[in-house]
């Protein structure tokens, strides 16, 4: 009796051991699983500034390219070109895609702002359109010319009118042109300046007139069909991604760049513009 009762104590005793052991203790890995495996990484963000119309069309590409690399671009669009460098200086905005290099470095100057260039993006060849003649050879005496009032658009569109023989500035001048730097007008032609938005819908009351390429596509205008003169695709106005100074070198813009630099971008914009715009990556 004393043995059975001994091995009876015994078992129990075993038994409460093991039990004890297993106590807290969580479940196996299922197979193929990895406990230790790491938490993929956090989506980045960024609010981006571009105009509306074609421009925002292109921008969604990259938005879609960059989504595949973990980065969720906000687009804000904008229809002038004042508020957008306004809302990125204040931090409402962490980059904006509108601009050439000559109007932002005009911009800077005239508004105390810190915003630098990023990378480059396309070239919108601007051209002279008109709803009375079909080649600039056709103005007559006095007739009057739209442009854009704004610094160097208004710069620009004065040097496409000298590239086209219609005027001469002076020596020297080139982007940051204006009517008064005109020294020889043979044809006495009459310069308004008008905002570059504005024009297109002014069209019909002017001789003809330089517009900006967003807002001649915003218009129903084709540049390579509907323009009667244009710069040349090289131009050297090339638009431009844009970022505060303090932020140029976050490595998130970095992904920014490769997006929109893309080749699924590139094909976007070759297919459905043509010689419209070009991409200058």
């Amino acid at each position: 009796m004393k043995k059975s009762y001994l091995s009876i104590f015994l078992a129990m005793a075993v038994a409460l051991v093991v039990t004890g052991c297993g106590a807290g203790q969580q479940p196996a890995p299922q197979a193929g699983g990895d406990a230790n495996a790491a938490k993929p990484a956090a989506e980045e963000k960024l609010k981006l500034g571009v105009m509306a119309g074609a421009e925002e069309e292109i921008w969604k590409v990259a938005k879609d390219v960059a989504k595949k690399d973990g980065l969720d671009l906000e687009l804000v669009t904008f229809s002038d070109y004042v508020q957008p460098n306004k809302v990125l200086e204040d931090g409402q905005l962490d980059a904006n895609a509108f601009q050439h290099q000559p109007y932002l470095d005009e911009f800077n100057k005239t508004n105390g702002t810190h915003i630098v260039k990023l990378a480059d993006t396309i070239n919108y060849p601007i051209g002279v359109y008109s709803q009375k003649i079909k080649n600039l050879s056709e103005l007559k005496d006095g007739d009057v010319l739209g442009l854009p009032n704004d610094p160097t658009n208004g710069g620009r569109a004065l040097v496409l009118f000298q590239s086209a023989g219609l005027i001469k500035l002076k020596d020297g001048v080139t982007t940051t042109a204006t009517v008064k730097d005109i020294v020889d007008n043979p044809k006495h032609l009459q310069f308004k300046e008008l905002d570059a938005a504005f024009i297109p819908k002014a069209l019909g009351d002017l001789t003809a007139a330089v517009i900006n390429t967003n807002y001649a596509i915003e218009n129903g205008l084709s540049p390579s069909k509907d323009a009667i003169y244009r710069e040349p695709k090289d131009s050297p106005w090339v638009n431009i991604i844009a970022v505060r100074e303090a932020d140029k070198d976050k490595p998130v813009f970095q992904k920014l760049v490769k997006a929109f630099q893309s080749e699924e971008v590139k094909k976007f914009v070759t297919e459905k513009y043509g010689d419209s715009m070009v991409p200058a990556w």
